[in-house]
């Protein structure tokens, strides 16, 4: 399961399961500290910040050259590029700092920081499970543009199995359509990878007349007329892009627009000798 389905939006899981952690840790230092004078909301509040932007700017620093002098793409967070680690030990250093000037602090803090990492590895880590059990490409049957029948196993066969990056999308998707050019690119530059361009619930006239217009050359532009492919993986929203290794199993998936730099990382985890 990549999505929640929240009314006409949907959000990704793990930004769900992050939102979940961090109001069980509010909660819990809430209780912890009682009815003495602690300001322990706005505490942990600071640290979620602290940890958000260090983990944007250790990611941004990462690839810098992705991002460029645009200092509005360094804080365009949509793209979903953040370094956890790094922001996990900002705020274990930011707690510790705190508990150590006021130590009215240490105890709730503690109790916030334990609740939240529990219930973030629990749920994280039981949803991890259930994915693992069903990694592999879904085994729904495709057509390509000229009607032959394909799936995405065999079309990983066929490619010497290499790995793959299959990207759901629709012309009526103004995400997919901005990060089209872009996957282009970079289906030109990898040649070491498997590209797929998985249309959903569209007709192929209709994709041709997409890629007439807007001058597009890709390879392996397949039809998910069911949308098949987004009910395996559990993902309602578009665009999705889903990342398999050379084996066949999803190592990252993306859900929203990628940026250059979200593209390279999850083609760092999905291709790491290229």
């Amino acid at each position: 399961m990549l999505s929640l389905t929240l009314g006409p939006l949907a959000v990704s899981v793990g930004q769900a399961l992050i939102v979940l952690a961090f109001l069980v840790a509010l909660i819990a230092g809430k209780i912890s500290a009682g009815r003495r004078d602690v300001a322990i909301s706005d505490t942990i509040i600071n640290l979620a910040l602290v940890g958000g932007v260090a983990a944007r700017l250790v990611f941004v620093g990462r690839y810098f050259s992705s991002y460029g002098m645009d200092p509005l793409a360094w804080i365009d967070i949509r793209d979903g590029g953040f370094d956890p680690v790094a922001g996990v030990l900002a705020m274990a250093a930011y707690g510790v700092y705190l508990g150590w000037r006021r130590g009215a602090l240490r105890r709730p803090l503690f109790m916030a920081a334990f609740a939240g990492l529990l219930t973030w590895g629990l749920t994280g880590g039981a949803i991890s499970l259930i994915e693992n059990q069903a990694s592999r490409p879904p085994r729904a049957e495709l057509q390509t543009l000229d009607s032959a029948r394909v799936d995405l196993a065999s079309l990983q066969q066929q490619a010497s199995g290499k790995p793959m990056v299959v990207n759901l999308w629709a012309t009526w998707c103004p995400p997919c359509r901005k990060e089209m050019p872009m996957l282009e690119k970079a289906q030109q530059e990898r040649s070491d990878v498997l590209f797929v361009f998985a249309n959903q619930g569209e007709a192929a006239p209709t994709i041709e007349d997409f890629l007439d217009h807007e001058s597009l050359v890709l390879d392996n532009v397949l039809l998910d007329l069911k949308g098949a492919i987004g009910q395996e993986a559990g993902s309602a929203a578009l665009p999705t892009t889903l990342f398999y290794d050379a084996s066949g199993k999803l190592v990252d998936t993306h859900l929203g627009e990628l940026s250059r730099a979200t593209l390279r990382h999850a083609l760092r985890r999905t291709a790491p000798d290229a």
